[in-house]
């Protein structure tokens, strides 16, 4: 029988930010959305003085002037870069990994020596020390039960300190843990599913897994009935050693300020363009078409409205950003309109396919196909050895005042040697 672990760090950007400024150790902050709007992410004391996720910054200003809320704005390359290095530490435990979120990891810990408890203990402590992250560490016989053994973990057995193995628990004391749990706790429940089990009597976890599993999947879906499976410790979810290719691939951001005119909306789309296209190339795939993407503030319904897009087909499929980026320019001329607040712009690459399995054309040079592909290898080694943006097109601009707000930005503490904390003696 398989053991899987879920290793999930607590609070994660809440306690990135912590993590390299020990003025904040104790006191309560929270990450906000692009463009500094909602709250996305809590810490331990912000969430005890009843701070609700996705609530907007600017209606908690009396709160947080009450209680020294502290706000930071998304700083997404410090927490990927934690998290990498969270992962590489999870790496030294077992090479059966699967990289689930940001924040969270699915392990088999088949056939490792000593309990799995002082294994979750070991990933807590070693998690702790070589990066300074709390984490929590639920074990199971399968990934459904393993995801709400670390709920477990964090919440309703905290006195495991931090650590939940459902296999050393005897079946009545499960069934007792899994009577005060709520089904929306569930992986892949959620509000919805959430509501209409309700209506069947179904409120609690155990309630769930009791129900029998052909019921289930008649009224609801076979994913559903998987899920049942699981919580009886049926395995029926693998292991994702390898993330599956996305056959779509989106770049959008919201403007930090309104854009009314063609050019600024052009650096924008070219901007996300070459984005989408540096992800394209990494999964190694070439794409068919560009959808894009602009809208004007539908927040805003006392100003004119607009809301368009465009599919616009490659002639040969592409993974070239000079050609996705002209097309994508393409559509942006023919669906902009004048006399719109622009608040939002993107593409999305469509019609992927692998860039190896991919027929060629005879009206494709093939010399110019490989000069295309040199480039675009030299241009992503140099923004990643230098950082993203060092080569980019000029049709991203310089210095454009469409870009998200982020006034309440940390240092990339971790990404950049000018802004690597300094440690050092006061000289006496």
């Amino acid at each position: 029988m398989p053991v899987f672990a879920l290793v999930d760090c607590n609070n994660f950007y809440a306690s990135c930010e912590k993590l390299f400024d020990p003025s904040l150790r104790d006191i309560p902050i929270v990450v906000l959305s692009n463009n500094d709007g909602c709250v996305v992410a809590r810490s331990a004391e912000s969430k005890a003085l009843g701070v609700p996720m996705g609530a907007p910054w600017f209606q908690l200003q009396e709160l947080a002037k009450q209680h020294g809320i502290r706000a930071f704005s998304s700083n997404y390359a410090l927490y990927a870069d934690m998290s990498s290095r969270v992962v590489e530490i999870l790496r030294g435990f077992t090479p059966s990994l699967e990289v689930y979120s940001i924040d969270e990891s699915f392990l088999v810990l088949d056939g490792l020596p000593g309990s799995l408890d002082a294994i979750g203990r070991d990933i807590r402590e070693r998690v702790a020390t070589w990066v300074g992250l709390p984490v929590c560490v639920g074990i199971a016989s399968t990934k459904t039960l393993a995801k709400l053994a670390n709920h477990a973990a964090k919440k309703a057995l905290a006195g495991r300190k931090g650590v939940c193995d459902f296999g050393a628990m005897g079946p009545d004391e499960l069934s007792a843990l899994f009577a005060r749990i709520p089904v929306a706790e569930v992986w892949g429940v959620g509000r919805r599913l959430d509501e209409r089990l309700a209506e069947l009597g179904i409120g609690t976890v155990k309630e769930l897994r009791d129900a029998p599993p052909a019921w289930i999947r008649e009224r609801f879906s076979v994913v559903l009935e998987r899920t049942v499976r699981e919580l009886n410790g049926v395995s029926c979810l693998d292991l994702e050693d390898v993330a599956p290719a996305k056959q779509q691939i989106m770049a959008s951001r919201s403007f930090g300020n309104p854009v009314f005119d063609l050019d600024g909306l052009s650096e924008s789309v070219a901007s996300h363009t070459t984005r989408a296209a540096e992800k394209l190339r990494a999964q190694r795939h070439v794409a068919g078409a560009v959808t894009v993407m602009i809208r004007s503030n539908p927040f805003k319904p006392w100003e004119p409205q607009y809301n368009r897009s465009e599919v616009v087909p490659l002639a040969e499929p592409s993974a070239d950003t000079r050609e996705l980026i002209r097309a994508a320019l393409a559509g942006l001329r023919h669906i902009y309109r004048e006399g719109y607040a622009y608040k939002k712009a993107g593409v999305m690459l469509c019609g992927l396919e692998p860039q190896l399995r991919r027929q060629g054309s005879l009206l494709v040079d093939p010399e110019r196909e490989q000069r295309s592909a040199a480039l675009m290898e030299a241009m992503d080694r140099i923004n990643e050895r230098w950082g993203r943006g060092s080569l980019r097109p000029l049709a991203t601009g310089f210095d454009p005042g469409w870009r998200m707000r982020r006034e309440r930005l940390s240092p990339a503490w971790t990404t950049r040697w000018d802004q690597i904390p300094i440690v050092g003696s006061r000289s006496r």
